[in-house]
């Protein structure tokens, strides 16, 4: 078996046409769902960026447990699975720079080799010494140019741009050759996995400028192509402009996914290759009044997501849909089965492949959040989004690891100082793991960096509101799925003070 994976960032499912998108075309996605079955119910687990990719990596939820993090020693990685169960060579090229900073360590080298092409958001990659800041200032709107050089500014996304001049130098077109130049490479051969991430169409909508055309707005100030998480109080023109740049670079994304569609056709891969396409999250758009991600909650245009799956063995059910319950953690037991590999016991997540041929339901419920937020269920009909309430807010946060890192740091002397030894827990192998508390103003700490808004407990029906625009009144419907988000917590193994930071019973205590 072959299998080409393909991950894009905050690739927003509105905006595709398979998913009723009309705003710009997406020639090549439609094209995609006529070959793949199309499911229409898939939801995010873990956010953001890492949290997501430990979910699709492992197969279970983590955001219960920590924030932002590596591959713990104890968790299940599907490449090195597959190459200890049947050899699969598996092949990363991305260019999702988080995955070479200190919260990324372990992913990439699961696999038995990688390319990483560099030059996307806040990676590090040109040395400048003497920045011109003030040139810059003018440049680019205030509310994302502030002259910062912290290692959290956004200055290195100026210093990249103006190292990326022509199509040919953008990462995207670099990761997509580079995937193309892997296939040609290796067509003869059998039992091997590409994983293709492109970091884009995340901010900042930075695009080659072929793919703004048709796309004008009536804004005339400096470029503004990366917005401002929460409430940023945008004027119409702004908003549209922020809008059009994303629609762009969502054009170029699709475009050059049609290269690997391409590639299928000419050489027939269909009837051999089996082929996943979907993204970590979306965005928030100025739906809702809210911009970005992490701070609003997480509203159906971030939490529900696209994903296309073909399989030549269901080749009957090309251009098929699928209304049940899916998410992010049921990618790595679906890969696994894909090349006939073992399913470790510690995988919460349900493979799919029985879904490409029936609608039958795969899972009642699918818990998603970020540490420290909300928890939040949705049962395919009822998003429910449980938020700690008066001073449960003031309950102790822990993280539970053996790996103290954060995005871009590692843990301070006082996030450390109150370390405590726990557990196992029944999947972490045998292993105890640090208990440490969360301090909140820690530099790294998400929780103080992006501050939660409308951090409202809310229930919500999609079938009479779909853009959930008023919360829903249902004593019975909310205790139901009270319940329910209890024993999917259980499943996971949450730890006794997300049960009591929500109010729910006491379950699962840890051993």
């Amino acid at each position: 078996m072959r299998l080409i994976f393909i991950l894009f960032d905050s690739l927003n499912r509105h905006a595709l046409g398979p998913y009723g998108g009309r705003i710009v075309p997406t020639p090549n996605f439609d094209r995609l769902a006529g070959r793949s079955v199309t499911f229409d119910t898939h939801y995010v687990g873990s956010l953001p960026c890492m949290p997501a990719r430990r979910d699709l990596m492992t197969g279970r939820l983590n955001f219960l447990h920590r924030a932002w993090g590596p591959l713990e020693p104890f968790d299940n990685a599907f490449p090195e699975i597959l190459r200890a169960h049947g050899g699969t060579y598996s092949h990363l090229v991305t260019d999702h720079y988080h995955y070479f900073e200190d919260g990324g360590v372990g992913f990439h080298g699961r696999y038995s080799s990688w390319e990483f092409f560099r030059g996307q958001e806040k990676d590090k990659w040109k040395g400048v010494v003497k920045l011109p800041i003030e040139r810059w200032r003018g440049a680019y709107h205030p509310t994302q140019f502030d002259g910062r050089t912290d290692p959290n500014a956004n200055m290195p996304y100026y210093v990249s741009r103006e190292h990326t001049r022509e199509e040919a130098e953008f990462p995207l077109v670099r990761c997509t050759q580079a995937a193309l130049e892997f296939l040609e490479s290796n067509f003869g051969a059998e039992n091997w996995l590409l994983h293709l991430e492109c970091f884009d169409p995340h901010e900042p909508f930075f695009a080659a400028e072929r793919f703004r055309d048709g796309l004008p707005t009536n804004y005339r100030g400096p470029v503004l192509d990366w917005p401002r998480y929460g409430r940023p109080g945008y004027a119409p023109e702004e908003e549209a402009e922020l809008r059009a740049n994303y629609l762009a670079l969502l054009a170029m994304c699709d475009d050059y996914l049609g290269r690997v569609l391409d590639w299928m056709d000419a050489h027939d891969a269909w009837s051999d290759t089996a082929l996943i396409v979907s993204t970590d999250h979306g965005l928030l758009l100025g739906e809702h009044e809210y911009w970005g991600k992490n701070r609003p909650p997480f509203f159906e245009e971030v939490a529900r997501i696209p994903l296309f799956i073909h399989h030549p063995d269901h080749i009957a059910h090309a251009g098929s849909r699928r209304a049940g319950l899916t998410q992010t953690i049921d990618l790595m037991p679906t890969i696994l089965e894909i090349f006939g590999a073992p399913v470790p016991p510690e995988v919460t997540g349900r493979s799919l492949l029985t879904a490409l041929a029936s609608d039958a339901p795969v899972r009642p419920g699918a818990l998603f959040g970020q540490f420290g937020g909300a928890v939040n269920l949705a049962d395919g009909r009822f998003v429910y989004m449980r938020y700690p309430e008066g001073e449960a807010w003031q309950m102790p946060l822990h993280h539970y690891t053996l790996m103290p890192v954060h995005m871009r740091s590692f843990f301070e002397p006082a996030e450390l100082a109150g370390a405590a030894l726990v557990g196992p827990f029944g999947f972490t192998k045998g292993m105890p793991v640090l208990k440490l508390p969360l301090v909140p103003d820690a530099a790294a700490n998400m929780i103080h960096r992006y501050p939660l808004l409308d951090a409202r407990t809310a229930l919500y029906d999609l079938a009479a509101d779909p853009g959930q625009q008023a919360a829903l009144n249902a004593p019975a419907e909310t205790a139901r799925l009270a319940a329910l988000l209890c024993n999917l917590m259980a499943e996971q193994e949450a730890p006794d003070e997300a049960f009591a930071r929500l109010g729910l019973p006491h379950i699962g205590a840890l051993g």
